[in-house]
């Protein structure tokens, strides 16, 4: 009996060992699958983060190119900006052309004044020292007056009209050389030099010429069809009182300046209608300066001195 009852337990023992065993398997495989779980969530949530980032790569990427593009656009809409502005028609092209200056010493088209008006009354300013700067002015070799053809042409119209109510034409100025522009512009510099303001400009300042317009790196006199004058009374044989001197600068010199006397604005417009009747335009700052309104070189200026053999050249060149 006994040797049963030791039979019996021991199988009993053996049976409680052979379930634990099972149940500490089944514990060990829930363990390590709960593991391999764990692992496949965290490999899953970092492919999708990483799928993430890829896709924010891409964007950013998507949004570069956008840009990249935008600004692309921008560069074509300006390039054709600019091609729209640039001439297409051959006038246009010509329009531009007119607009470009140019600087030359061709006296071709140039003639003495006096050859097509002999009584015309020269003097000269810059040839002298009476003038603003108060010396003899670069360019001017002798007192004569040179303009164009068309200028001297047209002068010779107004000469006559003149003569017939007792005046002849007084010249201060005419062809002016760019050389002699430059020497006002170097002049206008020096602002210790003010030897004759009290004459030419004693209301305005010396630093004050440039902002004021009365000095300018290029001048209309050097394109050949302006001229500076004044009337000379052929009964008094006196220059017409006009309320001013030639190259005042300042409200005196406006042709249409009232703190004058009306005979010396009545000669003023005189002179400004006889010469607007043949074809000169003035200016609203000078009462003696007139420009020819169909001038044959509006975007040419001339170099050449004032001399007679400036021109003597010219003809002997046609000659050949």
């Amino acid at each position: 009996m006994e040797k049963k009852r030791s039979e019996t337990i021991w199988r009993l023992i053996a049976i409680f060992a052979i379930c634990l065993c099972a149940l500490f398997g089944v514990l060990y495989g829930r363990e390590k699958s709960a593991g391999r779980s764990s692992e496949v969530e965290q490999s899953t949530t970092s492919s999708v983060v990483e799928n993430e980032s890829v896709s924010t790569e891409t964007v950013s990427e998507e949004t570069q190119t956008s840009k990249v593009q935008e600004t692309t656009t921008e560069e074509e809409t300006e390039t054709e900006t600019e091609s729209e502005t640039e001439p297409e028609t051959v006038s246009e092209i010509t329009a531009v052309k007119k607009d470009q200056k140019t600087i030359t010493e061709d006296t071709s088209d140039f003639v003495l004044l006096t050859d097509y008006v002999p009584d015309a009354i020269l003097e000269i300013r810059y040839y002298s020292t009476y003038n603003f700067v108060g010396e003899r002015i670069d360019g001017y070799e002798e007192p004569i007056a040179i303009v164009t053809k068309e200028t001297a042409l047209a002068l010779a119209e107004v000469s006559e009209e003149l003569e017939g109510l007792g005046y002849r034409l007084k010249i201060y100025d005419a062809y002016r050389p760019q050389t002699a522009v430059t020497h006002f512009v170097n002049w206008a510099k020096d602002l210790q030099d003010t030897s004759m303001k009290e004459y030419f400009y004693p209301e305005v300042r010396k630093s004050e010429l440039f902002s004021r317009g009365y000095i300018a790196k290029r001048s209309g006199h050097s394109r050949g069809s302006t001229v500076d004058l004044t009337l000379f009374d052929m009964t008094t044989e006196k220059e017409v009182d006009m309320g001013g001197t030639f190259d005042y600068f300042g409200e005196l010199s406006h042709p249409d300046y009232m703190g004058i006397t009306k005979e010396q604005y009545a000669n003023r417009m005189l002179l400004r209608s006889v010469m607007m009747n043949h074809g000169f335009k003035p200016i609203a700052q000078e009462w003696w300066h007139f420009t020819l309104k169909d001038e044959p070189y509006p975007n040419t200026y001339f170099s050449f001195p004032v001399n007679s053999d400036s021109l003597e050249s010219a003809e002997m060149d046609d000659a050949a």
